[in-house]
């Protein structure tokens, strides 16, 4: 097929060994979680799966598009299932653990959401040949199951008739979480709050400004803090649902040398108690600028994400933490020109009251072989639909989804004062 159609796939095993340029000129604008950088941290770290490959399709000499794969021969169902089910599995986990670990494929972005990289939607014998290549290169490595994960509507909609074609059906994830910036200033975002969100909000800052002792720093020289941030993030981790994937010193390091990487730092006095990691995307083609960490680009930036936190739960709800580091990452990006800000998947009532819109998203799955992709499509929709409504809570659609097409956007209302800035991620991204 795909001699017939001018296309050929071709499997990669770095990212390094993609054409020059080639990734810049397919990658999305605007999310920095899809920079070389970061994936090339991946490549270099120890962060959850055995293997990274890079399936692309070329038209001669030219790259047509890239869908990075993460190999996982060795996955443990029960760090990725909710708490709800890892109780049900639990006596298989003590009497038969072997049965708990599955080889699986998946495909786009372990830490963000997915894309098959491509410059316009591929037509249908490039679909057809990319889908067909995910399934042979699956079948030559023995993993069983195929993933293409946490896709929004509009990068599965190409793809849809070459995915149901070959045994692909859709179940609904985790939305993102985007809070758009059309302000010039951090009083401006709090003014367009709705009226409970906007009042937690200064009551929050004013409970931080409160504690003796703390302050935010954005510092863009933070390697000598990743032991203690290291520490703070495994308080999160501990209590995470998911864990999926679990960053490690040489993926932080690794984003520590980048300098569109920010750290936004809570000390008490000199001791690191909470972070968050901002990445940034540069505009028009400028580097990194701004010594002292406030500017981040030498020109308006075009996006930014909130990529992980760490906090010392020992303070977190008293000091208001998780909020107040959002709220300097919001400073942040504002000041860099940044119009949006991604702060992924997970503890949606503090997002949504910070004004972001939940972003609708899809995993594509099967099975190589007939009898576990027939059980898979009975078995996992119903489980990953109720995980996903535990997680909204009353963000949730409450059983209605709407079709992978859409975009569902749901602003802040009045949502709860409660210690939403104290739970954590229900997964690792």
């Amino acid at each position: 097929m795909g001699r017939a159609t001018g296309y050929r796939a071709e499997v990669l095993h770095s990212i390094d060994q993609l054409p020059p340029g080639s990734w810049e000129r397919l990658a999305p604008v605007g999310d920095p979680m899809w920079s070389r950088g970061v994936f090339r941290a991946l490549e270099r770290s120890r962060v959850g799966p055995s293997g990274y490959a890079y399936l692309t399709v070329r038209r001669g000499a030219e790259t047509v598009a890239v869908l990075p794969l993460c190999l996982f021969r060795d996955l443990r169902l029960d760090r990725i299932v909710g708490p709800q089910e890892r109780r049900l599995l639990a006596p298989l986990r003590r009497h038969a653990p072997r049965l708990l670990r599955v080889p699986m494929l998946f495909c786009g972005h372990l830490l963000g959401q997915g894309h098959v990289l491509a410059a316009e939607p591929l037509d249908g014998p490039a679909g057809e040949l990319l889908v067909s290549a995910v399934l042979d290169f699956a079948r030559r490595e023995r993993l069983g199951t195929v993933v293409l994960k946490d896709f929004a509507g509009p990068d599965l909609a190409p793809l849809r008739a070459p995915l149901t074609a070959a045994g692909f059906f859709l179940v609904p994830s985790l939305p993102d979480t985007e809070l758009a910036l059309p302000v010039d200033s951090f009083e401006q975002y709090l003014a367009a709050l709705p009226a409970k969100p906007r009042r937690n909000a200064r009551a929050k800052i004013r409970r931080f400004a409160a504690r003796p002792g703390l302050r935010i720093e954005v510092l863009a020289d933070f390697a000598h803090l990743l032991p203690a941030a290291l520490a703070l993030y495994g308080q999160v981790m501990d209590r995470a649902d998911q864990t999926l994937d679990v960053l490690d010193h040489a993926f932080l390091a690794a984003l520590a040398d980048d300098p569109l990487s920010r750290l936004v730092a809570c000390f008490e006095d000199e001791r690191l108690v909470g972070f968050l990691l901002c990445l940034f995307t540069p505009g028009d083609g400028n580097g990194a600028g701004g010594g002292d960490g406030e500017g981040v680009v030498a020109g308006a930036a075009v996006g930014a994400t909130g990529a992980r936190i760490g906090l010392d739960y020992r303070l977190a709800h008293d000091a208001a933490l998780y909020h107040n580091l959002h709220y300097a990452a919001v400073r942040l990006a504002l000041a860099a020109g940044c119009r949006h800000i991604r702060f992924a998947q997970t503890a949606y009532l503090p997002k949504v009251e910070l004004g972001c819109a939940l972003v609708e998203q899809w995993h594509a799955m099967t099975h190589v072989r007939p009898l576990p992709r027939a059980l898979l499509r009975r078995l996992l929709p119903p489980a990953l639909t109720a995980a996903r409504d535990r997680a909204l809570g009353p963000h949730g659609p409450h059983g209605s989804h709407p079709r992978p097409e859409t975009r569902a956007d749901t602003r802040a209302d009045a949502s709860a004062e409660a210690r939403t800035e104290e739970r954590p991620p229900h997964a690792a991204r």
